[in-house]
């Protein structure tokens, strides 16, 4: 009956953790909001965006443009403008001289480069912006024609205001762009700013290790309350996102490097503080008990019997944290701390993919090339 009972426990119990653990993924799922049929749905939207990031504007060529403009009032008054006489070179001409809002009008192209893709847009009187509006392509002899409306924006703005017709097209031997340029300074840029936090944090962190662990301090409330701190501290800036941190920084100091590599030195000197400290926690206790043994001091057991064992794993550690910094500072380049980040959020944000492709493939390259790089130097330290 005993054995029977403990059974019919076991399986209660399993049976609970069971429902336990399916309650949590549910409450997890919903909390998350998960949609997969979103990935479906949305795909085409990503489309573009995926494809322009598999092909980087790595080459140009130098760039020529032909721009022509005309004018049109909106609404109409009782004057509304004349049109200007034909010039010689690209021109445009308009269905009507005025119209309103939303109301539909043709405008002709002539003399444009034939055979070229072009846009026009709108200049709203007494704003510094333009509207873009349809895309053209000019047929074999440079002209074209396109059908559009009158956005609402020249009705709100009133009067006279502008259409112009803007052509480009390159032309030229090809040249490196400027994104790659661009680019290869600011990875450059990226792979010394993390050098430098990780030297800076790496000093910082070296002493705290030895506070933080507990074979070195010594078994005194005092050693404890040491220890104790150390590693709350750790723990604590630890836990802080590089993210707010760099925000902090840039705030504080400005905008730019310096900020990046302040917020990249507190993270450093946490992370590495608690390798370094685990490092000197795991070495060969022998060493130290045979250096206590001659009388020596403390200082003297952590230059003689410490130091030696634990050189080979300190440099592995700082090694591998540069790689982790270079790819902590893209992000911190997104809130201005400098360094590749801080280019990719501007074409980002621009939607210019193709340019943002070039920095996330010099960042793969980087960090790639990096971290093969710091596991060959850790395979020969330790």
């Amino acid at each position: 009956m005993k054995g029977q009972a403990y059974s019919w426990l076991r399986w209660g119990r399993s049976l609970f953790l069971l429902l336990l653990v399916a309650a949590m993924y549910v409450w997890s799922w919903n909390a998350a909001g998960m949609q997969p049929s979103l990935l479906i749905e949305g795909a085409p939207k990503a489309r573009h965006i995926l494809l322009d990031l598999l092909r980087p504007h790595l080459l140009e060529r130098e760039e020529e443009s032909q721009i022509a403009e005309t004018v049109i009032e909106v609404p109409c008054s009782t004057t509304p403008p004349q049109p200007s006489p034909p010039a010689q070179g690209p021109r445009l001409s308009l269905s009507k001289p005025c119209a309103a809002a939303r109301e539909p009008i043709t405008v002709t192209g002539e003399g444009f480069r034939p055979n070229t893709q072009g846009r026009l847009y709108w200049l709203p009187r007494g704003l510094q912006g333009r509207l873009r509006d349809a895309r053209f392509t000019t047929d074999a002899q440079g002209r074209f024609q396109v059908e559009t409306t009158i956005p609402p924006l020249l009705e709100e703005q009133g009067g006279v205001s502008g259409l112009r017709a803007e052509l480009s097209w390159e032309s030229g031997q090809l040249r490196p762009s400027e994104p790659l340029r661009i680019t290869l300074a600011k990875i450059i840029e990226t792979i010394f700013l993390a050098l430098m936090a990780t030297t800076a944090g790496g000093i910082v962190a070296v002493p705290l290790s030895f506070l933080g662990a507990r074979n070195i301090m010594p078994r005194t409330w005092l050693g404890t309350l040491i220890y104790g701190a150390t590693r709350t501290f750790f723990n604590i800036t630890r836990s802080i996102e590089p993210i707010i941190l760099a925000t902090i920084f840039a705030i504080w100091v400005g905008f730019g490097p310096f900020a990046g590599v302040l917020a990249l030195s507190v993270v450093t000197v946490a992370s590495l503080g608690k390798l370094y400290s685990e490092a000197v926690e795991s070495i060969d206790p022998g060493p130290i008990e045979a250096i206590r043994a001659t009388g020596a001091n403390e200082a003297q057991v952590i230059v003689y019997a410490v130091i030696p064992q634990i050189i080979p794993p300190y440099l592995a550690f700082t090694i591998y944290h540069w790689d982790i910094n270079v790819r902590i500072s893209t992000i911190i380049g997104f809130v201005g701390g400098g360094g590749i980040g801080f280019v990719l959020r501007q074409w980002i944000n621009q939607t210019q993919w193709t340019w943002a492709s070039v920095a996330v493939w010099a960042i793969v390259i980087v960090v790639w090339a990096m971290d093969y790089t710091s596991a060959r130097v850790r395979e020969v330290l330790v």
